[in-house]
């Protein structure tokens, strides 16, 4: 089978999101797509879904044109979608979240269950992805949840499976492991589409690659024709450099103490157990670990958003602990929170609003009782171009921007201030390389100002690449204190798994 777009274009006021863009995906092959922040992707891949309609241009599905009124009509085509955020329902069942909207039934028109979980059961078998199909969904590992969204496209038999940042929350067993599942549909007849900023991960698993920048495709190649700065050269249009370059850091007095911390979830289950830790000033400390061990909890903690059940926090020697978010961050302290949708912007307010939304309250935008909004649009204008942020104006909703680019209003905003320390969640979820390398540098150039930085990642590269001392956090606790220049990261994985090397 052949899924071919041709000439799509797609215009939004001020933006021409999509141009004139030519894309094939072919059965038994991974197409892998790689783009910037704005390059088009995620507008592309929704006209494929059915989600937006294109201006201009064609979807033909082996030779016959297809007009898709929505998704439904893109799932019938045999078109199957698996986002970077899974789109599951924790307390169903794996059955329960596969079959949703299209629950098999008896003769008498009553949901069959069982047959069901007979077909889950029967494709994880065929395509090697075991999970059990009466497993409550939040009560499995991520990795495993993942295998779930494949099922549930599979399960609606899709032949072209689109895969948008499907590593962002895997270890890297995890990622070995996912890689064997693509591959074996691939041999089984299915076409991939691969979107990913992480190069050494689409020169690993695709048989093609196409690369978009402004809106058009600049450029096909194969994995055995290009490199990893080739690629980053042409994504973003200049050279680009893929390692971050540091100094050994000279770290001075203690900003961030921890003390025997515990914290508990919104359901009242302890997920940060008797943590300590240091951060002193002019050092990055890392912490790796699979999403869910703790660390949302705990930035959300430090950061006076949830108050700790026992312990103490301290900065630069004060106690802090009781503190809310207005008094840490009056205190010095950056926050970049990892869900930046739900944290980190009001996404009906306009760009200058958000550059100013923690700080409006102070000179030079507050004059007593009215806002000085000329101050606050020159500096959302300055801080739009330092950041490059992709946008026709500040004066549109931050709802208007890609993901990359709500996430470069954010680390704008923070890293604008003069700080003491910085608490940084996924600073570069959601980034192009060129971003990537733009925001390690501020991280790395506040670092030697004498910034205090703790970095929560899940991008293990990113972490170990960054950090002068990296910890590693799993069911609560910090199970290693490593250094990243004498250790692996295949070791690094194993500790955030839980397990020893």
């Amino acid at each position: 089978m052949e899924l071919q777009l041709r000439g799509i274009t797609k215009r939004f006021p001020g933006v021409l999101a999509n141009d004139s863009v030519d894309l094939t995906a072919r059965s038994g092959e991974i197409l892998g797509l790689l783009g910037e922040n704005g390059a088009g992707k995620t507008t592309l891949m929704n006209i494929l879904y059915g989600l937006y309609t294109a201006d201009e241009g064609q979807i033909i599905i082996d030779g016959q044109e297809r007009h898709f009124e929505g998704p439904g009509d893109a799932i019938e085509a045999g078109i199957g979608m698996v986002h970077q955020h899974f789109m599951l329902v924790p307390v169903f069942t794996v059955t329960e979240n596969v079959v949703l909207g299209v629950e098999p039934t008896n003769f008498a028109g009553i949901m069959d269950m069982k047959e069901a979980a007979r077909e889950v059961h029967e494709i994880s078998s065929k395509y090697g992805l075991e999970v059990d199909p009466e497993a409550i969904t939040e009560d499995i590992p991520v990795g495993i949840q993942q295998r779930v969204e494949i099922i549930k496209v599979l399960f609606r038999e899709a032949e072209f499976l689109v895969f948008d940042e499907p590593t962002a929350v895997l270890t890297p067993q995890e990622v070995e492991e996912f890689f064997g599942i693509i591959r074996g549909l691939r041999d089984a007849g299915k076409a991939i589409i691969f979107i990913t900023h992480k190069l050494k991960e689409v020169l690993k698993i695709s048989d093609r690659i196409a690369v978009l920048r402004d809106g058009k495709v600049v450029g096909h190649t194969t994995p055995a024709e290009t490199t990893q700065e080739a690629l980053a050269e042409m994504m973003v249009g200049r050279p680009v450099d893929l390692l971050v370059a540091k100094d050994v850091a000279s770290p001075k007095e203690v900003v961030l103490r921890v003390d025997d911390v515990f914290v508990t979830d919104t359901r009242d289950q302890i997920t940060v157990k008797g943590l300590s830790l240091e951060v002193k000033a002019g050092e990055i400390v890392g912490i790796a670990g699979i999403q869910g061990n703790g660390q949302t909890e705990l930035v959300e903690m430090l950061t006076g958003m949830r108050p700790a059940a026992s312990g103490a926090v301290y900065l630069n020697g004060e106690d802090v602990t009781d503190e809310g978010p207005r008094g840490i961050h009056s205190r010095g302290v950056a926050h970049i929170p990892e869900d930046r949708q739900r944290r980190g912007l009001v996404m009906n307010f306009t760009i200058t609003e958000n550059i100013v939304l923690n700080t409006y309250y102070d000179p030079p935008y507050s004059k007593g009782i009215v806002m000085d909004w000329d101050a606050a649009a020159a500096a959302a204008a300055k801080l739009v171009e330092l950041f490059d942020v992709r946008t026709p104006s500040i004066s549109i909703p931050a709802n208007s921007l890609s993901g990359g680019n709500q996430q470069k209003v954010i680390v704008a905003r923070e890293f604008s201030r003069d700080v003491k320390l910085i608490i940084a969640a996924q600073p570069t979820r959601g980034l192009d390389v060129g971003s990537i390398e733009y925001i390690h540098g501020r991280i790395v150039r506040a670092r030697d100002a004498g910034v205090a930085i703790l970095i929560v990642s899940t991008e293990l590269d990113e972490v170990m690449a960054l950090s002068d001392r990296l910890l590693v956090m799993f069911d609560g606790k910090i199970v290693a204190d490593l250094d990243p220049t004498q250790v692996s990261a295949t070791d690094v994985g194993l500790y955030m798994a839980g397990a020893t090397p």
